[in-house]
C-alpha cells in the first residue's frame, strides 16, 4: 500500500495537520517538528502529493511552456534550458505543442484545463495575439523570443530582430560582397519581417550592392534546403543572410549538392548560434542570440509575476554578436 499522510502522522506521533504544515513551503512549523515528520516520511517511503495539495492552495506551480516550431533543433536547447530553470525554482513545466494551432482562444482553454499558474510563449513566429489572449484571461504570461516593442502589452524577452538584421548586413558589407541575398523564414513571421527590415535598411546605405530576398516555408532544415535549391536554378548571390541557423544548414546542404563551395563560391551567415552550428563539418558563421540569458530572464520574470500578477509589462532586450567560423570569406 502507498503510505499516506495519516500514516506519517501516526509514525511521527503528531497530528495530520502538523505533517501537512511540515511539507508546506513557508508554513509555521518548528525545526524539531519538521525533522520528526521528515524522518517518519523517509522510513515509510512517503512523498507528498503536490497535485492534491494544489486543490487546497489553488496553486499548481505548473507553468505552460508553449511553442510551435518543433522542427527547429534550436528548441531542443531551449526546452532543456527552460525545464531545468523552471524546476530549479520549484516550478513544473508543462510542454505544449501548438504547431498546428491558429486560434489563441483554443490555446487558452487548453491551458486553463490544466490549471497552470502561468504561461511562457517561447516563439518568434506566433502572433502577439497568442500572448495577449492569456493576459486577457488574467493568466501571467511571458513571450520569450517575442517581438520587441517600446510599450509592450505583455512581458517580452529576446533580441531586437531589426538590429540583428542590420548586424548581419554590416558583416556582409565589411567583407566586400557586391551581390547579396536574404533568405528568411516564413514570410508572415514577425521575426522574419523584422530581420528583413533591418537587413534592407542597412543595405540601403550601400547602393553599390545588389540585394535580393526570398522566404522559406518554415524555420527548418528541409525548408532552407528547398529554397536554396530553387535559388540555385538561377544566378546565385555571392552571400546570403539566412535569418536562422537551421535555414543556413539546409542551404549549406543544397549548395554542396549543386557543386558550390562555401565560402569560396557562396557565403552564408545565420542567426542563433545553436550547438550544431559549431560542429566542425558545419562551422557556420552566425549572429549569436544569447539564449541562456534570455531563458533565465524569462523564468525570473515568470516567478516574479506569480507573486505580483499585476506587474507592469516590460521588454527585456539582449545584444547579439557575430560568431566567426568558416562560411563567409575573411574580412579584407
Amino acid at each position: 500500500m502507498v503510505p499516506t499522510l495519516k500514516d506519517v502522522a501516526e509514525r511521527a506521533g503528531v497530528s495530520t495537520s502538523a505533517v501537512s504544515r511540515a511539507f508546506t513551503e513557508g508554513a509555521s512549523v518548528s525545526v524539531k517538528m519538521r525533522s520528526k515528520v521528515e524522518k517518519a516520511a523517509t522510513e515509510l517511503g512517503y512523498s507528498p502529493n503536490f497535485l492534491a495539495r494544489s486543490l487546497a492552495t489553488r496553486r499548481t506551480k505548473l507553468i505552460g511552456l508553449v511553442s510551435n516550431n518543433f522542427h527547429n533543433p534550436i528548441f531542443l536547447e531551449v526546452f532543456d534550458l527552460f525545464t531545468r530553470s523552471l524546476q530549479n525554482r520549484g516550478l513544473r513545466p508543462l510542454l505544449v505543442n501548438l504547431s498546428s494551432e491558429t486560434d489563441p482562444e483554443s490555446s487558452v482553454r487548453m491551458l486553463q484545463q490544466y490549471s497552470v499558474d502561468g504561461v511562457i510563449v517561447a516563439s518568434s513566429t506566433l502572433p502577439p495575439e497568442f500572448s495577449k489572449a492569456f493576459r486577457d484571461k488574467k493568466i501571467p504570461v511571458v513571450n520569450t523570443f517575442g517581438r520587441h516593442s517600446s510599450s509592450p502589452e505583455v512581458h517580452v524577452v529576446g533580441i531586437d530582430n531589426v538590429a540583428a538584421g542590420r548586424l548581419a548586413a554590416r558583416e556582409l558589407v565589411a567583407r566586400h560582397y557586391k551581390l547579396v541575398g536574404f533568405l528568411g523564414g516564413p514570410q508572415s513571421a514577425t521575426s522574419t519581417v523584422d530581420r528583413l527590415e533591418g537587413f534592407m535598411n542597412e543595405m540601403a546605405l550601400h547602393p553599390e550592392i545588389a540585394v535580393s530576398h526570398s522566404f522559406a516555408e518554415a524555420y527548418s532544415f528541409k525548408a532552407g534546403r528547398v529554397e536554396m535549391l530553387r535559388l540555385a536554378q538561377t544566378d546565385l548571390a555571392e552571400a546570403y543572410f539566412c535569418g536562422d541557423d537551421v535555414l543556413s544548414i539546409g542551404a549549406l546542404s543544397a549548395l554542396k549538392d549543386v557543386g558550390k563551395r562555401v565560402p569560396e563560391d557562396v557565403g552564408l551567415i545565420g542567426l542563433n548560434d545553436m550547438e550544431m552550428s559549431g560542429w566542425e563539418n558545419i562551422a557556420l558563421t552566425t549572429v549569436r542570440q544569447p539564449i541562456k540569458q534570455i531563458i533565465n530572464s524569462s523564468v525570473e520574470l515568470m516567478a516574479a509575476m506569480l507573486d505580483e500578477p499585476d506587474r507592469y509589462p516590460e521588454a527585456r532586450l539582449f545584444p547579439c554578436q557575430v560568431i566567426e567560423r568558416g562560411t563567409l570569406r575573411p574580412r579584407p
